[in-house]
């Protein structure tokens, strides 16, 4: 997918992403106009007083909004597991989620782009995770997840082979003497490097509903120095 540049009018891009993050988001990404979206300070009132959501939770959402709201990526390549990802990054709804070790207060991070049973959502430390029910985070931060996707379609662009694995045989990809990628922040869903070669394994519906069959790895050869 191909948009305009990444900004509504003057949007600036958020800090601390990767050249190769920066250059998908004004190249193949876009904005909806902020009007659009959820006005957050508009359910302050009824979060707070019909389901108890702390004020700070509520503040992490206007936030999030402000950095990330309206950015519309495109699909993550190759992927089978998440549908693409979120259809555009929005806060809406805020969840308490009690099945981690360390309960908390998550929010919705936006629709996802078919009619996927799991959602996508950021937990009380920035985590990016997929929700039915339980949750499974799948990178540290929601700049990890753009880091993921941009880095996915750079190795794809540049990959003279690329082997998809499934189900058992993923634990038979060889990262010997690999390490992982720090931009991306991966937790259920990780990528790894070594010289000329990108490995990445994705393990977040596999472990959100129980079915080791569902993981998947892919094999990126013959990149050369410039996908990192």
């Amino acid at each position: 997918m191909r948009g305009r540049a990444a900004t509504w009018p003057d949007r600036a891009l958020p800090p601390g992403l990767s050249r190769r993050a920066e250059r998908l988001l004004a190249t193949s990404a876009v904005w909806i106009d902020p009007a659009d979206l959820v006005d957050i300070d508009a359910f302050r009132e009824q979060w707070e007083n019909d389901l108890g959501v702390p004020s700070e939770v509520i503040d992490r959402m206007k936030a999030f909004q402000a950095m990330w709201g309206g950015l519309i990526l495109p699909p993550m390549p190759l992927d089978d597991s998440y549908d693409g990802g979120p259809r555009v990054l929005e806060a809406t709804d805020p969840l308490w989620i009690d099945d981690l070790s360390r309960p908390g207060w998550w929010f919705d991070a936006g629709p996802a782009r078919t009619a996927l049973a799991a959602t996508f959502v950021i937990g009380p430390d920035g985590t990016f995770g997929h929700e039915d029910d339980r949750v499974v985070p799948l990178h540290a931060s929601i700049a990890g997840w753009v880091e993921a996707v941009a880095l996915a379609y750079a190795a794809m662009e540049r990959a003279e082979t690329i082997t998809r694995y499934s189900g058992d045989a993923v634990a038979d990809v060889d990262l010997t003497g690999m390490e992982p990628v720090p931009e991306t922040a991966g937790l259920a869903d990780t990528w790894w490097y070594r010289p000329d070669t990108l490995v990445s394994i994705h393990t977040g519906c596999a472990e959100l509903y129980t079915i080791p069959g569902s993981r998947t790895a892919h094999v990126y050869t013959g990149i050369g120095p410039r996908a990192l």
